[in-house]
């Protein structure tokens, strides 16, 4: 009973949300540029320049969640599960940086289909950690955040087999070696993402079995 009654000092919550939000505009903003380069690669640059801004936002967020973490007495759940929250959601972002950095530092300026369909996976991976950080308030809400967890961690597997698939068709249709070892990279740091939205889920699910 008590369990359900979270201790609201500080903003933490709050803060919790913010940075959710920035996953998910992060999400469509990976998911647009990788759509760029499929159908209208002139437009990426600014997609990835949005991404770099989305993280630095990020990185605020976590840098005032820690200090609220060390300063203030009371807190929702635990204090490492919070450090552990809020850093696994500030990696998903730092993820998405890396794929637009990649992007710009591999000079890659076309990607085949397959990546868009992969983007859009971690684009919904993003919305659904976004629902689920809503709704960690409340203990009351414990079914729904056990079911999204679940949606993450089966959207995440849906992300492993279309690496499989995309990895394959490259090996078999791309000539260019150097083509291959780029895309590769792009692929695996495009899945590295749906990863990391599971690792939050994760650490969702064992601050609810604690506290409901």
């Amino acid at each position: 009973m008590f369990a359900r009654l979270m201790p609201r000092e500080g903003k933490y919550f709050d803060l919790f949300n913010a940075h959710a939000e920035l996953i998910a505009q992060g999400g469509k903003a990976l998911s647009n540029m990788i759509a760029a380069l499929v159908d209208h690669p002139e437009q990426a640059p600014r997609f990835a320049e949005e991404i770099d801004n989305l993280e630095r936002k990020a990185d605020a967020i976590t840098h005032d969640t820690l200090s609220q973490l060390h300063t203030a007495f009371i807190t929702p759940f635990d204090r490492d599960e919070i450090h552990q929250l809020i850093n696994g959601m500030d990696d998903i972002l730092d993820i998405m940086q890396d794929v637009a950095e990649s992007m710009s530092l591999y000079d890659i300026n076309r990607v085949p289909s397959d990546a868009k369909a992969m983007a859009i996976v971690t684009e919904n991976c993003c919305v659904c950690v976004q629902s689920v950080i809503k709704l960690l308030n409340s203990m009351d809400n414990a079914p729904a955040i056990l079911k999204l967890c679940h949606e993450i961690d089966g959207l995440e597997s849906e992300a492993d087999r279309s690496l499989r698939s995309a990895m394959s068709k490259i090996f078999r249709e791309e000539p260019d070696v150097r083509e291959v070892i780029k895309l590769k990279e792009i692929y695996e740091l495009l899945e590295s993402v749906t990863d990391r939205c599971k690792d939050v889920a994760g650490t969702i699910e064992a601050i609810v079995l604690e506290n409901s």
